[in-house]
């Protein structure tokens, strides 16, 4: 064995940076970050409805 591969710690396949975490509860703190951080959206502009009479023509 050379001196290269002794140096090399051993890590097991598979584990990332966060261990004994599931997919659902790292997204649902992720969602959970993103409601407290943002500001509330401001409300959409009312449109005004243009509401058309029937026009009467001349007998």
């Amino acid at each position: 064995m050379s001196a290269s591969e002794r140096d090399v710690p051993e890590q097991p396949c598979g584990v990332g940076g966060v261990a004994g975490v599931s997919m659902r509860d790292l997204l649902a703190s992720c969602a959970a970050a993103a409601a407290v951080s943002l500001p509330p959206r401001v409300p959409l502009p009312e449109v005004p409805r243009v509401v058309e009479e029937p026009r009467r023509e001349a007998a």
